[in-house]
């Protein structure tokens, strides 16, 4: 009998679930909302109880699109941001937050309150640290957990549990408190290479209890990324999601690395073995990764890792990223005056505000290409919560220059525009600061909501010179989940021959249009202008507060 493959995904704002045949044909996804609390001073935070609900729905939701019975499934795979879910000793929910609401027991992967404690953990200088490219994030867990520490000791002490967002997934699934090489090496700092954690880091950095505890609340067994986890779905799980008991569950992915694993892969129409070292993974959705592996360690100031195994088993991972990407764009164009406009006339033609936006752009323009010429006086420094890489800067802020008065929605289009060089600015940064380091490329696979748009991929590709392809399939995040549970189930034997059988390449990008190469380069003079506005005013600021 034919089997189909589940794969979860966990996003910021809603679960998806994405159903898939042996070759990695989409069969159907549904869609569900999850809730989200943002409060002052850079909280952001979840419940995993709703969480879990959504997934489920979710699941439930693409079962009945695709018509399949529940024991034609031959596994089920998760992936999710990198929040910190924090649970009791009997896995119940504990409080993350200053409200006292049990449920709120997820700190969010942008939530951004333990940015002090990041400094304090960069401030020892631990040689773990060289493990993410020298300097920790308030994104990462170390900093939140220390957080948590310090100022909700009773939450700390009351935990039985710290997992990363997709490892409660498939604790919740399964049982199992195995934890994924993905999810501990890319964010919780874990040393895979070394096969442990480090002790004298977490004493150094104030988090000895789990050095005295034997990392029972952290994980204590740490497998790849696919593994069979426990007995499956447990028949509490299988009712949730609709699902047979006992169904393989796979080892969990952080949902970019998902992204990659769907994407990078992928048989190209030229034949041949794939070099998935000569492959770009970008995956763009609320924020955005870049992600390249490696037969050997490259260490990329400012870039997390190298990471040993943190993506493709048994190569290294350097994973660069933008805070605000999708986020960024979708800011910029609910500020503008011609939003509500703008915003009235997509719905009245059926189709969401960036496709048609787009669609007038390149009518304008004439092509993708030449589409960027629309900002040649708007130029955006999209860093709204900060710079991920290659400069670790979460202090930095967004810089806009060349505003008018002009409220119509071809100003709108102005800055739309300009906002997606700005992101393609700061993608060609990290390249260039992976280039310089030994990481090399030649072609960039775009995954995620974003990466369907021509005109984004072609400023992209623009931009940096490399080549942009699509995935063949629509649904590389939830291709790459899917694939965990198609290793779990037996149908292929690694993940390196899933990718090799599920996935494909399609679409590639134009050639650069005569003279936007250097259109780009002039551009990018004024980008670095911009960041060096935005560090000067902070600085100016530091030094002014006491007078």
């Amino acid at each position: 009998m034919p089997r189909a493959y589940i794969g979860v995904d966990v996003g910021t704002t809603s679960t998806r679930a994405g159903v898939f045949d042996e070759a990695g044909t989409l069969l159907a996804t549904a869609k569900h909302p999850i809730r989200i609390w943002h409060e002052a001073g850079d909280i952001v935070e979840q419940s995993s109880s709703d969480i879990w609900e959504a997934c489920a729905k979710s699941v439930r939701a693409a079962m009945a699109e695709a018509a399949i019975a529940p024991d034609s499934v031959g596994g089920i795979g998760f992936d999710a941001t990198c929040s910190l879910v924090v649970l009791d000793r009997q896995g119940e929910p504990v409080t993350v937050s200053a409200s006292g609401d049990r449920q709120r027991n997820v700190v969010v992967w942008m939530d951004h309150r333990a940015t002090a404690e990041a400094r304090l953990i960069n401030e020892t200088g631990d040689a773990v640290l060289r493990y993410v490219g020298g300097s920790i994030s308030p994104e990462m867990e170390m900093p939140k957990l220390l957080w948590l520490k310090r100022h909700m000791r009773a939450s700390f002490e009351a935990a039985g549990h710290f997992f990363d967002l997709a490892d409660y997934l498939t604790w919740r699934a399964t049982g199992s408190l195995q934890r994924s090489t993905c999810t501990v090496t890319c964010k919780w700092n874990y040393l895979a290479h070394d096969g442990g954690w480090s002790a004298p880091f977490f004493k150094r950095i104030g988090l000895s209890d789990f050095v005295s505890e034997k990392y029972a609340r952290i994980g204590t067994e740490i497998v790849a990324p696919g593994t069979r986890l426990g007995e499956g779905l447990t028949r509490a799980a299988a009712a949730e999601l609709g699902l047979s008991p006992g169904t393989p569950v796979g080892a969990s992915l952080i949902d970019a690395h998902a992204g990659g694993i769907g994407a990078i892969g992928g048989r190209d129409g030229g034949g041949g073995a794939t070099d998935v070292g000569d492959r770009l993974a970008y995956i763009m959705g609320t924020s955005a990764c870049i992600m390249a592996t490696t037969k050997e360690p490259c260490f990329v100031p400012g870039v997390w890792g190298p990471y040993y195994s943190g993506m493709v088993p048994d190569f290294w991972l350097n994973e660069g990223g933008q805070s605000a990407a999708g986020a960024a764009i979708d800011h910029l164009l609910k500020s503008h005056p011609g939003h509500a406009e703008a915003s009235a006339a997509a719905r009245s033609e059926g189709v969401d505000l960036i496709e048609y936006l787009e669609r007038r752009i390149i009518a304008r323009a004439g092509d993708a290409s030449r589409a960027a010429l629309l900002a040649r006086d708007v130029h955006v420094l999209p860093e709204f919560i900060g710079n991920r890489s290659p400069y670790a800067d979460p202090d930095t802020r967004a810089v806009i220059a060349g505003l008018d008065l002009d409220s119509d929605v071809g100003a709108m289009e102005r800055l739309f525009v300009a906002g997606l060089c700005g992101l393609a600015y700061g993608l060609a940064e990290v390249i260039e600061a992976f280039a310089a380091h030994g990481v090399h490329s030649s072609i960039m696979i775009m995954g995620g909501g974003a990466s369907r748009s021509p005109l984004v991929r072609q400023i992209m590709a623009d931009t940096t010179g490399l080549t942009v392809a699509l995935p063949q399939t629509k649904e590389p995040v939830l291709l790459g989940a899917a694939m965990l549970g198609a290793v779990a189930g037996g149908a292929y034997a690694s993940i390196g021959e899933t990718m090799a059988k599920m996935s494909a390449l399609g679409r590639k990008s134009e050639p650069t249009a005569p003279g936007m190469a250097a259109f780009h380069a002039r551009k990018r003079e004024v980008y670095k202008l911009l960041r060096e506005v935005d560090r000067g005013s902070r600085e100016a600021m530091r030094e002014g507060a006491g007078g």
